[in-house]
């Protein structure tokens, strides 16, 4: 479960828009996602049309006289998509914690108790950098900051990356931090110019896609819900659908993780693994015969990281769905079943059709997939 944080301090930056439809994009690829809106102002849960009459601050808080768990308060927005609310009386949480030892810690120890199962939880934050803000950070593995392309916008950067700092140095508690821009107006010059600089201040934290603005966004929040049940075909739909496939790009499998076991677990490992490749591989003999030989390739000099991902491997990327380079040229070798199949690459957390290949259909969401027809018989 990967836990993230979307926060500025900055208002009007686009962090609620891009919790609200990037917990949507991501339940869109076939996760299950909940949003815990801890902001006061309660714009994600507005926005979403939630009306509920516990909200997180009953989770957090242990004054109030109607104590809740978090499972207790979750709605559900649209499949696979949850939401915790907030509510105006979460603003007393930052006076009522004021004084109290492990403070910085409530989320954190509410989400380390949680047994529901999400493969990721957003979590909106409050416009400013309190105690709730911080809260947030200590429970999450990541942080993601909307930013938009203006200098009052970078100038308060420094103070918010100072403060994900002092959450590692008095917490030991480190985050992945990246920023996303937004609000991008691509008619001004003046957005390339601080592009640019965004790049050359934060390449290594930059996200590669970009949020454009559109006022579709603006209209599904009014309208109470997210863009993807508003306008699917909209930029601002593609744009955040691109996002959620840049972070399930970085989704990595428990055993590249770094965690270790501990030694008998390890002593008994490797019996069970040679067993179960030994009855794969007798499976895989026995499948060939009903498999084609396909290879995929793509010119791609400057990428670091090519995956190849279609119907075929239900659009997800692993380890198994690498491509490998040589002199700049991508490859993989696929065995398919006779079907139809549409397929992308992804370069560098960017979904690209395969401009070698003619046949191409329009997918739901408006952009192009590249289509490949195996049959066996011929």
């Amino acid at each position: 479960m990967r836990i993230i944080a979307i926060t500025n301090q900055k208002g009007g930056c686009g962090k609620t828009t891009t919790s609200v439809n990037l917990a949507a994009s991501l339940a869109a690829n076939g996760r299950k996602v909940l949003l815990v809106d801890i902001d006061p102002q309660a714009h994600a849960t507005l926005g979403l049309n939630i009306k509920s009459y516990f909200s997180i601050y009953n989770v957090l808080s242990k004054i109030t006289h109607q104590k809740a768990k978090l499972e207790d308060i979750i709605q559900n927005v649209s499949p696979d998509f949850d939401i915790a609310p907030s509510s105006i009386i979460l603003s007393t949480l930052e006076q009522e914690l004021a004084g109290e030892i492990g403070r910085e810690s409530r989320l954190w120890d509410t989400l380390n108790n949680f047994k529901v199962n999400y493969d990721y939880i957003l979590i909106d934050c409050p416009p400013n950098l309190g105690i709730l803000t911080i809260n947030a950070i200590r429970a999450a593995d990541e942080v993601i900051i909307p930013v938009e392309a203006s200098r009052f916008s970078l100038e308060g950067m420094d103070q918010l990356l100072s403060i994900v700092n002092l959450v590692r140095d008095r917490l030991n508690h480190i985050v992945d931090t990246k920023i996303l821009v937004t609000n991008f107006d691509s008619r001004l010059a003046h957005s390339f110019k601080m592009l640019e600089k965004i790049k050359s201040d934060f390449r290594d934290r930059l996200l590669s896609n970009i949020i454009h603005v559109n006022v579709k966004l603006k209209e599904a929040q009014n309208q109470g819900t997210h863009i993807f049940n508003f306008d699917k075909y909209s930029r601002g739909a593609k744009d955040y659908y691109s996002l959620s496939r840049e972070i399930i790009t970085q989704e990595t499998s428990p055993e590249n993780t770094g965690k270790t076991e501990s030694a008998p677990f390890r002593k008994t490992e490797p019996k069970p693994i040679a067993v179960l490749e030994r009855k794969m591989n007798e499976i895989l003999k026995k499948e060939l015969p009903k498999l084609t030989e396909v290879i995929f390739s793509v010119f791609a000099p400057d990428a670091k990281d090519v995956y190849i991902a279609g119907e075929f491997n239900n659009w997800k990327l692993e380890d198994s769905n690498r491509m490998l380079s040589n002199n700049g040229t991508w490859s993989k070798k696929l065995n398919l079943t006779s079907g139809k199949y549409r397929y992308r690459f992804v370069i560098d957390g960017k979904w690209i059709e395969d401009t070698s290949n003619p046949l191409r259909e329009i997918n739901p969401y408006g952009s192009v997939d590249s289509l490949i027809e195996i049959d066996i018989n011929k």
